[in-house]
């Protein structure tokens, strides 16, 4: 039986993949921040059949409790996948600030990850998945939290290269860990999506499939990124090493200066 964690495992790509995988025997550790949607999850997978799952409540846009969500788990874990995420916002949303006043989706999509994995490394065992997108750009590193000409799109954009970036480090890293990102599916029916004003192109079910993929499929190679099934090629930045090493330089001061 694996152990399997997944981030954003209460709504959209996270809930079909808890119940797809602890209907398939994985004990899944479902973490969100709403109680109610958790226990309707592990409801799900319990009248399923699957095994016993673990509710972890946490906000993510918050580093002390993403440091709790880590104390919390004590035991081995097999798989870590970081889907927990926010996009570009609705229509006229304006610039926001994390708990620890680190650009939102930066913070959420791909910092929170990012700490809560090197947090678990030394106990995770197998692969990790980190849900990206084929929407990804440059970051400015002259301006990393967007205080000139934000935007909702730009922002998103910048936080899913930014965990393509890590994916690459991590992989080299720990060879012994499989580490690969990917865009799941363009334009999903979820939450995400239809706030932003954007009309779904594609399923979850389809992303679940991409996703699994990576979670389940044997002799896989590590560091890479995938569009869907097929492994792809990312933004330009992604395979820059000065810029990969910024972006650690700027994430580990920013997780010190907030603990």
């Amino acid at each position: 039986m694996q152990t399997i964690l997944i981030t954003g495992a209460t709504d959209g790509l996270g809930r079909e993949l808890a119940l797809r995988l602890g209907t398939a025997g994985a004990r899944v550790l479902i973490h969100g921040r709403d109680g109610a949607r958790a226990e309707r999850v592990r409801a799900a997978i319990r009248a399923a059949g699957g095994s016993e799952p673990e509710i972890l409540l946490a906000d993510l846009a918050d580093l002390h409790e993403v440091d709790k969500l880590a104390d919390s788990i004590d035991h081995e874990l097999d798989v870590i996948v970081n889907n927990a995420g926010i996009g570009a916002g609705k229509p006229g949303t304006t610039r926001e600030v994390s708990a620890d006043g680190i650009e939102l989706r930066f913070a959420i999509n791909y910092l929170a990850g990012y700490h809560l994995t090197r947090r678990l490394l030394p106990q995770t065992t197998g692969r990790i998945v980190n849900v990206a997108s084929a929407g990804q750009q440059a970051i400015d590193f002259a301006d990393p939290m967007m205080e000139r000409d934000w935007d909702g799109f730009a922002a998103y954009m910048r936080s899913k290269l930014a965990q393509i970036m890590f994916t690459i480090d991590l992989a080299a890293e720990h060879p012994e860990l499989i580490v690969n990102s990917l865009h799941p599916a363009t334009f999903m029916n979820t939450t995400m999506v239809t706030e932003s004003g954007v009309n779904p192109t594609s399923t979850v079910a389809e992303g679940a499939d991409a996703t699994t993929h990576l979670i389940t499929a044997p002799n896989l190679p590590t560091g890479r990124y995938f569009n869907g099934l097929h492994e792809s090629r990312a933004n330009a930045q992604a395979y820059d090493p000065n810029a990969r090493k910024h972006l650690r330089d700027l994430s580990d001061n920013l997780i010190s200066t907030a603990i």
